[in-house]
């Protein structure tokens, strides 16, 4: 059996505890974030003949991406990081991801490190886990609205509400996956699915808090 994995299941504002909120509505919902805003929002891009992937990832160190683990497709990834004024850096990343793996079963989580330290950008801030992610807290979700229709590049943000937290097994394969979940200012998640009908399903993020000795230990 799959394990199950601890995860913060989100609620747009605004809707009723008994509806699920597809991320496409929250990210839709939002506004675009000022060019200063979020630059630690990345783009991880691949590529490998007529199949592409793309996902969401956040710089939590110079030279350490924060993302989902269902999001490693290919053995080599194209990074961007992307102010909306500002020509893409490209990184292409070539050492293999760190996942976490707890009792032979992968979580959907995972580290990419760089080739070389990026030194424009300020990291995102990782969790204060003394202040645990409760019911009604309201948390931000970054990303950058790919799943509207038409071309959409701009990083984009919505307030949302944490509605319940409880356990999944991960499966994840839809929308803005990897992006962050963000509370005061500090990465408290990582989105990792929507279900497989993301209209109806509701957005599953990985508890960063949950992670915090790995994440330590592989970054040092």
């Amino acid at each position: 059996a799959m394990a199950l994995l601890k995860v913060l299941l989100l609620l747009g504002l605004g809707v009723s505890v008994n509806s699920d909120v597809s991320l496409q509505k929250r990210i839709i919902g939002g506004h675009d974030c000022d060019e200063k805003e979020h630059l630690y929002h990345v783009r991880l891009v691949g590529s490998m003949g007529k199949a592409k992937t793309r996902c969401g990832g956040t710089l939590i160190h110079p030279q350490w991406i924060l993302t989902a683990a269902h999001c490693w497709k290919i053995n080599v990834v194209m990074l961007k990081v992307h102010p909306q004024t500002a020509i893409h850096q490209n990184t292409v990343i070539r050492e293999d991801p760190v996942s976490y793996v707890a009792h032979d079963e992968k979580h959907d989580i995972m580290l990419l490190k760089l080739r070389r330290p990026v030194t424009d950008v300020q990291p995102a801030q990782l969790p204060d886990c003394s202040h645990r992610l409760k019911v009604d807290d309201d948390v931000q979700l970054v990303g950058e609205g790919i799943t509207t229709a038409g071309p959409n590049n701009e990083r984009r943000e919505r307030n949302i509400e944490v509605m319940r937290i409880k356990c999944f097994s991960a499966s994840p394969e839809k929308g803005d996956s990897g992006s962050a979940a963000m509370f005061n200012n500090m990465i408290y998640g990582v989105l990792s699915e929507s279900g497989q009908n993301a209209c109806d399903e509701p957005v599953r993020v990985m508890d960063v808090c949950e992670y915090m000795g790995w994440i330590s230990r592989t970054t040092a």
